[in-house]
């Protein structure tokens, strides 16, 4: 996965508290709500605001203050936090948990195999005309659920969003040879500032649901003041795992594959490595650039272009 290279691409510290501070202030105010549901109802809110009002001006300053303090650790806790969760949520297990990692991975591959028979079976009622609305509806479904998998098996990851995310990694590798963990830093410096902006965008949304998850699981102790705050919690991570997720990881890879897609001559071009002729040349030069940049090259294996020439 290339999001090492995300985390060193961060935002202004401003945009880093708009994006943390909203999700902890809807995570705080549904605890205060909780609270009083447990401890007497709205009554106990009016006798919060009385004995607010009974301190003196630099008594509420020091309160509001601290809640403040309040809100933005728990923001910077729980953005802190973003990038191991998601590497758990892409299947990457720590050790003591490494034993469920075949388990999930034999239901991948037993849901992509189902997957891929029914596509196989429309295909040919599809390509020969004689499909029925139904049949072309759910050949379409199946061949955008298909996308969700890396095309070989072996690079299958135990969970959606890993596979997604590796779906996204290994379609360039299967079109033009290039590895994007590899070539990506040096993509990245050549995108233009509309590209950047959207990738980044796409990053932070994923990022943003990862924080989304966390912040649902965390709600679930709000259930020693009150029942309702488990079904509350449990709603939002389904709701997040099973739908957010997925979506905005999928945008993400898909705008990932997409720069290299219109940028990748480029990346030929600054290195000057020679423009590949055809697709099937492009394979495999661009498997000898990935290796070039990841180890060098002590061999002769290709002449560099001089400047200004393909």
């Amino acid at each position: 996965m290339i999001g090492k290279f995300w985390e060193s691409v961060g935002g202004k510290l401003a945009d880093r508290w708009a994006g943390t501070a909203g999700p902890a202030l809807v995570f705080w105010a549904g605890g205060l709500l909780a609270w009083l549901l447990g401890h007497g109802g709205w009554d106990r809110l009016a006798d919060l605001g009385s004995w607010l009002q009974r301190q003196s001006a630099a008594g509420q300053v020091a309160v509001l203050l601290a809640l403040l303090l309040g809100v933005a650790t728990s923001g910077a806790v729980v953005g802190w936090a973003v990038e191991g969760t998601l590497r758990l949520i892409e299947g990457y297990l720590p050790r003591p948990f490494a034993f469920l990692r075949p388990l999930l991975l034999r239901w991948t591959r037993r849901s992509a195999r189902r997957v891929l028979t029914e596509l196989q079976e429309l295909a040919g009622e599809v390509a020969e005309g004689r499909a029925a609305a139904e049949q072309r509806a759910r050949f379409q479904h199946l061949d955008r659920r298909r996308r969700d998998w890396p095309s070989q098996s072996d690079r299958y990851m135990p969970t959606r969003v890993g596979n997604i995310l590796r779906a996204g990694e290994s379609r360039p590798v299967d079109k033009y040879g290039l590895d994007p963990v590899a070539v990506w830093p040096h993509m990245w410096l050549l995108l233009p500032g509309q590209a950047r902006e959207d990738l980044m965008a796409a990053r932070a949304a994923l990022d943003g649901g990862v924080a989304g998850f966390l912040w649902g699981l965390l709600f679930s102790a709000f259930t020693v003041w009150t029942p309702w705050a488990l079904p509350v919690s449990a709603a939002v991570v389904t709701m997040t795992c099973c739908f957010l997720l997925p979506a905005r990881a999928r945008t993400f890879a898909d705008l990932v594959e997409a720069a290299i897609d219109l940028y990748r001559s480029d990346l030929y071009k600054q290195l000057r490595w020679p423009l590949p002729a055809d697709p099937v040349a492009e394979r495999a030069s661009g498997r000898l650039l990935t290796k070039y940049l990841v180890r060098g090259a002590d061999a002769p294996d290709r002449a560099f272009t001089t400047p200004g020439n393909p």
